[in-house]
Protein backbone atom coordinates (compact mmCIF):
# COMPACT_ATOMS: atom_id res chain seq x y z
CA UNK A 1 0.00 0.00 0.00
CA UNK A 2 1.46 3.65 -1.18
CA UNK A 3 1.22 6.44 1.42
CA UNK A 4 -1.17 9.01 1.55
CA UNK A 5 0.32 12.01 0.15
CA UNK A 6 0.90 15.65 1.58
CA UNK A 7 1.26 18.94 -0.77
CA UNK A 8 3.28 21.75 0.16
CA UNK A 9 3.51 25.03 -2.03
CA UNK A 10 6.36 27.03 -2.22
CA UNK A 11 4.68 29.77 -3.06
CA UNK A 12 7.44 32.66 -3.80
CA UNK A 13 6.98 36.39 -4.76
CA UNK A 14 9.63 38.90 -5.35
CA UNK A 15 12.17 37.05 -3.66
CA UNK A 16 10.15 36.11 -0.47
CA UNK A 17 8.71 32.62 0.62
CA UNK A 18 5.04 32.50 2.02
CA UNK A 19 4.54 30.61 5.32
CA UNK A 20 1.50 30.44 7.51
CA UNK A 21 1.64 29.72 11.30
CA UNK A 22 -0.38 26.84 12.72
CA UNK A 23 -3.31 27.60 14.91
CA UNK A 24 -4.16 24.25 15.76
CA UNK A 25 -3.74 21.08 16.77
CA UNK A 26 -2.22 22.45 20.73
CA UNK A 27 1.08 20.59 19.96
CA UNK A 28 2.04 22.68 16.92
CA UNK A 29 -0.06 25.70 17.49
CA UNK A 30 2.35 28.42 16.53
CA UNK A 31 4.79 26.48 14.33
CA UNK A 32 5.39 27.69 11.20
CA UNK A 33 4.72 25.62 7.63
CA UNK A 34 4.39 25.72 3.79
CA UNK A 35 0.28 26.48 2.34
CA UNK A 36 -0.95 23.16 1.40
CA UNK A 37 -2.99 20.14 2.82
CA UNK A 38 -4.03 16.24 1.66
CA UNK A 39 -4.45 14.67 -1.58
CA UNK A 40 -7.80 13.37 -1.75
CA UNK A 41 -8.59 9.80 -3.71
CA UNK A 42 -8.75 10.53 -7.33
CA UNK A 43 -7.41 14.08 -6.88
CA UNK A 44 -3.75 14.86 -8.76
CA UNK A 45 -0.98 16.43 -6.17
CA UNK A 46 -1.59 19.72 -8.44
CA UNK A 47 -5.05 20.00 -8.02
CA UNK A 48 -4.84 19.12 -4.62
CA UNK A 49 -2.63 22.33 -4.11
CA UNK A 50 -4.59 24.63 -5.63
CA UNK A 51 -7.64 23.75 -3.86
CA UNK A 52 -5.96 23.94 -0.64
CA UNK A 53 -4.39 27.33 -1.19
CA UNK A 54 -7.77 28.56 -2.29
CA UNK A 55 -8.97 26.79 1.31
CA UNK A 56 -6.44 28.01 2.98
CA UNK A 57 -5.40 31.22 1.71
CA UNK A 58 -8.46 32.64 -0.72
CA UNK A 59 -6.09 32.63 -3.44
CA UNK A 60 -5.21 30.95 -6.68
CA UNK A 61 -1.77 29.55 -7.80
CA UNK A 62 0.14 28.46 -10.83
CA UNK A 63 2.01 25.15 -9.49
CA UNK A 64 5.26 24.84 -10.67
CA UNK A 65 8.30 22.07 -10.56
CA UNK A 66 9.07 19.98 -7.08
CA UNK A 67 10.82 21.28 -4.88
CA UNK A 68 13.46 18.85 -2.60
CA UNK A 69 12.37 15.23 -1.76
CA UNK A 70 9.54 13.38 -0.56
CA UNK A 71 10.19 14.29 3.06
CA UNK A 72 8.36 10.71 5.40
CA UNK A 73 5.80 12.17 8.16
CA UNK A 74 4.41 9.91 10.47
CA UNK A 75 3.36 6.44 9.23
CA UNK A 76 1.66 6.17 5.92
CA UNK A 77 2.28 9.88 5.12
CA UNK A 78 4.88 11.54 2.84
CA UNK A 79 5.23 15.50 2.19
CA UNK A 80 6.09 16.43 -1.36
CA UNK A 81 6.22 20.27 -2.31
CA UNK A 82 5.99 22.16 -5.42
CA UNK A 83 6.79 25.43 -6.01
CA UNK A 84 4.33 27.50 -7.30
CA UNK A 85 3.21 31.46 -7.76
CA UNK A 86 0.17 33.73 -7.05
CA UNK A 87 -1.87 33.20 -10.73
CA UNK A 88 -3.19 37.22 -9.50
CA UNK A 89 0.05 38.56 -8.85
CA UNK A 90 -2.12 42.03 -6.96
CA UNK A 91 -3.81 39.15 -4.47
CA UNK A 92 -3.10 39.24 -0.85
CA UNK A 93 -2.99 35.62 0.62
CA UNK A 94 -5.78 35.54 4.10
CA UNK A 95 -4.76 33.90 6.92
CA UNK A 96 -8.07 31.97 6.51
CA UNK A 97 -7.37 28.65 8.45
CA UNK A 98 -4.22 29.70 9.98
CA UNK A 99 -2.81 32.23 13.03
CA UNK A 100 -0.68 34.06 10.75
CA UNK A 101 1.01 34.28 7.61
CA UNK A 102 4.66 35.69 6.35
CA UNK A 103 6.60 36.60 3.03
CA UNK A 104 9.91 35.16 4.39
CA UNK A 105 13.48 36.40 2.33
CA UNK A 106 16.25 33.96 1.91
CA UNK A 107 18.09 35.44 4.80
CA UNK A 108 15.53 35.43 7.19
CA UNK A 109 14.16 31.53 7.15
CA UNK A 110 15.75 30.82 10.24
CA UNK A 111 13.78 33.88 11.67
CA UNK A 112 10.38 31.20 12.69
CA UNK A 113 9.91 27.75 14.27
CA UNK A 114 9.12 25.54 11.70
CA UNK A 115 7.07 22.17 11.53
CA UNK A 116 10.16 19.19 11.21
CA UNK A 117 8.92 18.36 8.06
CA UNK A 118 9.12 21.69 6.25
CA UNK A 119 12.47 22.06 8.39
CA UNK A 120 14.01 19.33 6.28
CA UNK A 121 13.38 21.59 2.97
CA UNK A 122 14.91 24.41 4.24
CA UNK A 123 18.09 24.00 2.16
CA UNK A 124 15.75 23.46 -1.11
CA UNK A 125 13.55 26.77 -0.09
CA UNK A 126 16.39 28.61 0.31
CA UNK A 127 17.81 27.96 -3.33
CA UNK A 128 14.86 29.51 -4.45
CA UNK A 129 15.58 32.43 -3.36
CA UNK A 130 17.84 35.35 -4.49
Amino acid sequence: MSARVIVGAAILRGGTLLAQQRAYPPEVAGLWELPGGRVEPGESERAALRRECVEELGVEIEVGSRVGPNVPLRAGLVLKVYSAELADPAAEPQPLDHKGLRWIDGHSLESVRWLPADLELLPHLRALLP
